[in-house]
């Protein structure tokens, strides 16, 4: 039986590595400071939901739909102005933490992919009026931090059960 993505990095700990080191990218890196300008101060709770969902995302337990449902991802960022510069930080801040955690080069390529596709998804703006952050004026300040596509896990190229990004259960409806 093929592994998922999820047990490939090394379960909880590996989905929990990916997210600590993703959030700390954002807090560093000048190339994502767009991407953090819309996050609220505080990160933390937006990493919890970012573990949460990659967790089920990748093939593992399904921690973000048992505790708040379908993530409906495109409404809950809608609020935030999503641009070019805010999506290839964001696109930055996942890919260097995803490369440090996935050392199979299919599985990390494969991954890769599915998320450029969902950062393009996300992107609400040209960038031109950035104002405003990610939950504002929803109730849920916060609460989209759970980056991803819809809920679904599928076969991949290198049947390592990569996430869907298109079509069918919970892919990119574009």
């Amino acid at each position: 039986m093929q592994q998922t993505a999820y047990e490939q990095i090394g379960g909880d700990a590996g989905v929990r590595k990916v997210a600590r080191l993703m959030y700390e990218a954002m807090e560093i890196l000048p190339q994502a400071a767009a991407c953090r300008a819309i996050h609220p101060k505080d990160l933390s709770g937006a990493e919890q939901k970012f573990y949460e969902y990659l967790s089920g995302w990748l093939g593992g337990p399904p921690l973000y739909t048992d505790k708040y449902g379908h993530p409906m991802l495109r409404r809950r960022h809608l609020p935030a102005p999503i641009g070019p510069e805010e999506r290839e930080g964001w696109l930055l801040c996942f890919a260097t933490a995803w490369a440090e955690v996935a050392a199979d080069a299919p599985l990390r390529d494969l991954v890769m992919r599915k998320v450029v596709e969902l950062a393009y998804h996300m992107q609400n703006t040209d960038g031109a009026q950035a104002t405003g952050t990610c939950g504002e004026g929803t109730g849920q300040h916060g609460a989209c931090h759970d980056h991803g596509h819809e809920e679904g896990v599928i076969q991949g190229a290198a049947g390592c059960g990569a996430p869907a990004a298109a079509g069918g259960q919970g892919g990119h409806r574009g």
